[in-house]
């Protein structure tokens, strides 16, 4: 424990302010490892695997002996790293996640930390051109989004999820940039490049894959993979982490992390890999793929997270259940029993759907979320009297939003033209007469008709517009 200590304030002083070993990957797919144990002995990494969130390790007999015995004998600490290259997580980040909270739950700490320095280095892994380099103020901006995310969901986690009568891990956020930003690069090269191998470097999928690429790969790019590495290392150091989580297209770098540790200081650390979340079309779901679900209300609402897995394809609901929900698997067993003899139902996604939701929203969310999908697809007035502002511009992200004011003898027609919904003149007035206006999701052809407070004007105060399919207006009205 002395030496231990001792070794731990010397690397504090000395950076506080600042031939291929392996000619194939060493993984181990977890399933046929996990298997040959008992289910008492390896606990925890056997229900992850048996839900589909574990998929490879690193070094090779971790899952098998070491890693299992670590996790029985004393709560470890375990970190994932999110770098913020946007202001908010997205759906492709929640199994990471997930991973963290499963951990958390077991009474493991955990460490979630924001890439505020290799953020603005880029991550080569699974990208087939070099990100555009972020600014400082761009990259302040993101990890203030990306840690509201983070703390929100474990705060639902916690509140909604966890089992009080059990021990709960701690959570620490942290910012690798703290302990990156007055390195100097003589420095940091000087006492710490000597330990990693071209070869070895060269070798990573990440890098092999770009090289062959029209664009090739920067410096900065390929250094990535060693502020990766060093990272582990100081949380090592610092925190005592032994266990990262990580993307599959992470196991290179956390393969870096590994070596390096291990020349350091002798520490045995170890890798988990999480599966890559696709779509059904197979394609990764994140935001450079262009079809990113964010996990801040700014960028994708409750609804729109909600409908996101409501939609999903059958053949992929019972996955998903066990990757994005806390359910027990006999409970999902006998939610896709329920599924199979009545399909129109759909209870397996509406319980996926409210799940995920009241995880990444909390409670209010899901209501929110449920009180738009019966306003939008029930047509439910009694719904949208219950909906705030927020909800309503939410729903209908498009829909122009007006104040008015609310004068005695406000017609239809009116409220239509101060909103510019309809063109003025004889044809706007035919378009209400001939039922192209709905309001509050009733249809209306009486253009002269004087607005009707609980008709045309909810208890909130609100009217909802519609000309045509699409084309929505919001108004709140105003007292005199």
């Amino acid at each position: 424990m002395a030496a231990s200590m001792a070794r731990t304030c010397r690397y504090v002083s000395r950076h506080g302010p600042c031939i291929l070993p392996r000619l194939t990957r060493i993984c181990l797919t977890l399933r046929s490892k996990f298997h040959c144990s008992s289910s008492a002995y390896n606990g925890l990494l056997v229900s992850l695997n048996k839900r589909g969130i574990l998929k490879e390790s690193f070094p090779d007999d971790a899952a098998q002996d070491q890693l299992p015995r670590l996790l029985r004998a004393a709560a470890q600490t375990v970190y994932c790293g999110f770098d913020p290259t946007a202001d908010s997580l997205h759906v492709g980040n929640l199994l990471a996640v997930i991973g963290l909270l499963h951990f958390r739950d077991a009474g493991h700490h955990v460490l979630a930390v924001l890439g505020g320095a290799t953020a603005q280095i880029g991550d080569p892994s699974g990208k087939t051109n070099e990100r555009e380099p972020l600014s400082l103020d761009a990259v302040e901006a993101n990890t203030r989004g990306v840690r509201e995310s983070l703390q929100r969901i474990f705060a639902n986690h916690e509140l909604h999820f966890h089992d009080s009568s059990k021990q709960l891990g701690t959570l620490t956020v942290v910012n690798n940039l703290s302990w990156h930003k007055d390195c100097s690069l003589v420095g940091f090269l000087s006492e710490n490049g000597r330990h990693f191998r071209m070869g070895t470097m060269l070798s990573r999928h990440s890098v092999q894959s770009r090289l062959k690429s029209a664009d090739g790969m920067s410096l900065t790019e390929f250094t990535y993979q060693v502020f990766q590495a060093y990272d582990f290392h100081h949380l090592n150091q610092v925190y005592g982490c032994r266990i990262q989580l990580g993307g599959t297209d992470q196991l290179g770098n956390l393969m870096s992390g590994h070596d390096f540790i291990h020349k350091v200081s002798g520490e045995e650390v170890y890798g988990l890999t999480i599966p890559l979340v696709t779509s059904s079309a197979g394609d990764k779901l994140g935001k450079t793929a262009g079809n990113a679900v964010w996990l801040n209300r700014d960028k994708t609402s409750p609804f729109e997270l909600y409908q996101f897995f409501l939609r999903q394809p059958d053949v992929g609901v019972e996955r998903y259940l066990k990757l994005f929900t806390f359910l027990p698997l006999a409970e999902i067993e006998r939610l896709m029993e329920q599924q199979r003899a009545d399909p129109g139902k759909r209870l397996a996604h509406k319980r996926l759907a409210a799940e995920v939701t009241k995880l990444v929203h909390g409670k209010e969310g899901l209501e929110s979320a449920k009180r738009c999908t019966k306003a939008l697809y029930n047509s439910s007035v009694e719904a949208l009297e219950e909906m705030s502002d927020e909800e309503l511009q939410e729903l209908f992200r498009e829909a122009p939003f007006h104040e008015l004011l609310l004068e005695p003898g406000t017609t239809v027609i009116d409220a239509c033209r101060r909103v510019n919904a309809i063109p003025d003149g004889p044809r706007g007035y035919r378009m209400v007469s001939e039922g192209a206006v709905w309001i509050n999701q009733q249809r209306t052809d009486q253009p002269e008709q004087i607005l009707i407070p609980k008709l045309h004007i909810l208890s909130n105060g609100l009217t909802l517009l519609r000309v045509g399919k699409k084309n929505f207006y919001i108004i709140k009205w105003l007292s005199l």
